[in-house]
């Protein structure tokens, strides 16, 4: 038995770190949290001082069981968690639930999984960090409460089994603003004056504009007309040093920022890839907010600077992190050897990595070098001059390996990084064409996951470790969805002064199309609005704000916990309770006008099932009509004409090949009916415009696509792409079909590699199952383990080899004995419980209403 147990949270990183230390340490995982508040009951006593109940999981009892064997036996057990709040507190609890001892326990952090970090780790033990601990208590208990308490809340005045969150709350506020912006916003048109000109040498071009906009049509014409005649000359040339400075080492936001900008990555699937570099030792820590970088990187990026690049590459900097609460003696997130470019392996890994290396290695480098010339173009027959700018660069320094991006990149004229040929002051310039264009404004950017995170870190909302859980949950809950949408066709006017003449051309563009950007749902928005009316502190930024200075002010020893949570919560009762007893249900319903037809109001909501339309009112002798609002349409922006047009919905077409057509709207959204068959109408396309012509398209293409391309097994096999990408369908099997396979020409070897792989893939994940007792043994990343309902549960040896079980023991485990295994582990798992005894109407008028 080995002296040393040293337990991490992961066990990748056991792996990683076991490597580094001799025979006398054992390194274990905890594989995370050991144990948390108790479930279905809130787990903390108010009346003394919020104390809380915790338990140990199902799951986690053989961790557990195991984890107190190991240290009941060893010397000395070091606890290894993460260096943040929630680290410190994954090591608490295993202080306590283990039962170790102080005099036996030590408790190391690390930024980075190397050798030597943690070799020094071990010679610089300390023991658990309370004020961390209590900060991490803090938000707890805070974020249970206002879980606990205002959740219930939603389910009376708004809709069932909806929830509320300190933090996930106001960045749903956020959204919704930014959407109600942009809904406000009113475009205003401008002409942009461009023109082109020639030096009189060979093809160089001169690519000048106007710095003024005309807002009348008449005024940009008349620009044009006026120039028509005109000279052009060089009236001033003025050219001088810029430079560019590299941007300091990424934190969690700004990682988080650049990878959505630079490889499309979703916030939460950064924060799973630079998870798994920190665990096999590629980075430091991933969860900062320090842009600070240790003497030791400092001097190792010197010296892969200097020897990659050259000394005049080099250049010492350091950065001082500008967020409140930051902390300094953490580091930036780096490459722990800077001298590997790349790393092996995943290809998501290599591109983060190779961000982080690029973003740190280009902080200690030289600035870029630039000249800049500005030329003032002289227009005879006008007092305005026309502008044109090149850069050249001098000396690329940083950007050599480096260059950041902005949430803004896509410029209005593309003309970034113009050059201008050698002109000189006087020279005469020859017109080759000028242009007025009619541009108009835009509206607020609606947020991406990477621009959300900027928002919340300005405002000072959340902290490094709860951008991506935050943004997961305001989707995993509905309140905001992730998509792409296509804008809509505008016309705009431009003319042309090109050969002496002025023409004018109206073209069109598309606007509005959006890529990858957060919408509020309809749900969202109701939700938000009732907490901005009842409960204001808890979407308040401001107050938001305070509470997680409160946070960091406890971490560091400034402020006592309990006393932080009693001054919110008291307030916070006393408004959940006059909410309770006051406030009227939310729908977010509004009155869009009234019926033509039958006089009666229409009004659109949020109902039990969804967005809707209502044609007459609640309480009248008539049944009032409904319509689903389409996925495209919102509660928000839906007029009066589009809310009639839904009750033309499902209407039916003229039969086809002896079957009845008709067009309508479900649970799955738009769809032609043909026969017994239903088929999806194709996103973004208007159900209501579908007429014979496109029905009979819409069915033909179902039936091609239904068609059989190959057999497999005497089994017909078809094709067709849904919502995960193209898939292959056989013997009710859907086989989704990878980038690496050509989908439009597949071939009968692609087919069967395809059947074949997914076969295989099956037969090892589903082993056996016992449906009526939620009981399955299935195949996991470790190995064969018992689903036991929403458990995952160890299974146990083979009673008569006393060995594990082999694949092809599996299928002969009866259900008796995988129930005893679930019994060893969960205790009266299948005891009969008894009937809940019925509460008795409570007497208060208030709760009873």
């Amino acid at each position: 038995m080995a002296k040393n147990l040293l337990i991490v949270e992961s066990p990748a990183k056991a792996k990683t770190i076991e490597g580094y230390l001799g025979k006398d340490f054992l390194v274990k995982s905890s594989y995370g949290h050991i144990r948390d508040l108790v479930k279905g009951d809130m787990g903390i006593d108010i009346s003394k001082d919020f104390a809380q109940t915790y338990e140990v999981p199902a799951d986690k009892k053989q961790v557990v069981t195991e984890l107190k064997k190991l240290a009941k036996n060893a010397e000395m057990v070091w606890l290894a968690s993460d260096e943040d709040r929630e680290g410190e507190a994954i090591s608490w609890h295993l202080y306590e639930t283990l039962g170790l001892k102080e005099d036996r326990t030590k408790r190391i952090v690390f930024h980075e999984i190397t050798k030597p970090a943690i070799l020094k780790a071990i010679d610089n033990p300390r023991t658990i960090d309370y004020n961390l601990v209590y900060a991490q208590q803090a938000r707890r208990v805070l974020d249970r409460l206002v879980g606990f308490e205002l959740s219930p809340v939603l389910w009376k005045k708004v809709k069932p089994s909806l929830s509320a969150g300190r933090v996930q709350s106001v960045a749903v506020r956020i959204i919704v603003e930014r959407e109600r912006e942009i809904n406000r916003f009113e475009a205003s048109a401008a002409f942009r004056i461009t023109a082109v000109f020639g030096t009189g040498t060979g093809r160089e071009l001169v690519k000048a504009e106007l710095p003024r906009r005309f807002e009348a049509a008449a005024d940009a014409e008349q620009f044009l007309n006026d120039c028509i005649a005109a000279s052009f000359s060089i009236a001033s040339l003025e050219t001088k040093p810029a430079k560019r400075n590299p941007a300091p080492p990424f934190t969690t936001s700004t990682l988080q920022q650049e990878a959505s900008r630079k490889l499309g990555f979703s916030v939460s699937r950064t924060m799973q890839l630079a998870q798994r570099l920190y665990e096999a030792g590629k980075i430091t820590y991933m969860r900062t907010d320090s842009v600070n970088l240790s003497d030791t990187a400092v001097q190792a990026a010197e010296a892969e600077i200097r020897s990659a690049y050259g000394d005049k590459y080099h250049q010492p900097r350091r950065y001082k992190t500008k967020s409140a609460g930051a902390q300094e003696a953490h580091e930036a997130i780096r490459p722990t050897y800077f001298n590997q470019h790349t790393v092996s392996g995943d290809n998501a890994e290599r591109r983060l990595y190779e961000l982080i290396w690029k973003r740190a290695i280009a902080s200690q480098m030289s600035e870029a070098l630039f000249e800049k010339t500005t030329a003032q173009i002289e227009v005879s027959t006008r007092t305005e001059h026309l502008v044109a700018e090149g850069e050249v660069m001098k000396f690329d320094g940083f950007l050599k390996v480096y260059l950041e991006s902005t949430d803004d990149d896509d410029s209005e004229d593309g003309d970034n990084g113009n050059t201008l040929p050698t002109i000189s002051k006087g020279q005469a310039l020859n017109l080759k064409e000028m242009n007025a264009t009619e541009r108009f404004t835009r509206p607020p950017a609606r947020y991406t996951e990477a621009s959300l995170v900027k928002k919340l870190e300005e405002l000072g909302i959340g902290r490094p470790s709860t951008y991506a859980p935050t943004i997961s949950t305001i989707q995993n809950r509905g309140y905001v969805v992730k998509e792409d949408r296509d804008g809509k066709e505008r016309k705009f006017l431009t003319m042309q002064l090109s050969g002496g003449q002025v023409s004018r051309l109206t073209k069109s563009e598309l606007t509005g199309a959006e890529k990858a950007k957060l919408f509020p749902t309809d749900i969202g928005e109701v939700v938000n609005d009732f907490l901005v009316e009842h409960f204001k502190g808890i979407v308040d930024f401001n107050f938001t704000a305070k509470v997680e200075k409160e946070f960091d002010e406890i971490a560091q020893g400034m402020k006592e916990w309990t006393e932080m949570l009693h001054s919110f919560y008291n307030p916070f009762h006393n408004e959940v309770e006059n909410t309770l007893e006051t406030a009227e249900r939310a729908t977010g319903e509004r009155l869009l006008g009234t019926d033509p037809a039958t006089g009666k109001n229409v009004y659109t909501k949020v109902g039990r099932f969804g967005p809707l339309v209502q044609i007459g009112e609640n309480d009248d002798e008539e049944k009032p009509k409904y319509a689903s609002l389409l996925k495209s349409q919102s509660v928000a922006t839906i007029s009066l004409d589009e809310a009639l047009e839904l009750f033309r919905l499902p209407f039916e077409l003229e039969d086809y090949e002896g079957k009845e057509v008709s067009v309508g709207v479900g649970r799955f959204g738009p769809y032609v009916k043909w026969g017994e068959t239903y088929i999806s109408i194709p996103k973004n396309e208007d159900p209501l415009s579908v007429n014979q012509e496109r029905a009979i398209e819409i069915i033909a293409e179902k039936i091609n696509t239904d068609a059989p391309v190959a057999t497999y097994q005497n089994l017909p096999v078809t094709k067709g792409k849904g919502r995960f990408g193209p898939f292959i369908k056989w013997n009710n099997l859907f086989i989704n079909v990878p980038r690496a396979y050509n989908f439009d020409q597949l071939s009968e070897k692609d087919i069967n590699e395809l059947i074949d792989k997914k076969l295989e893939k099956e037969a090892n994940r589903f082993i056996r199952s016992w449906e009526t007792d939620k009981i399955a043994i299935e195949n996991g990343r470790w190995g064969p383990f018992i689903r036991f309902g929403k458990q995952m549960l160890k299974l146990g040896t083979n009673p008569a080899t006393k060995q594990k079980y082999t694949a092809e023991e599996l299928s002969g485990i009866s259900l008796e004995e995988v129930k005893k295994m679930i019994e060893a582990q969960v205790p009266d798992a299948f005891k009969a419980k008894p009937a809940k005894k019925k509460a008795p109407a409570k007497k208060t008028a208030s709760k009873t209403k």
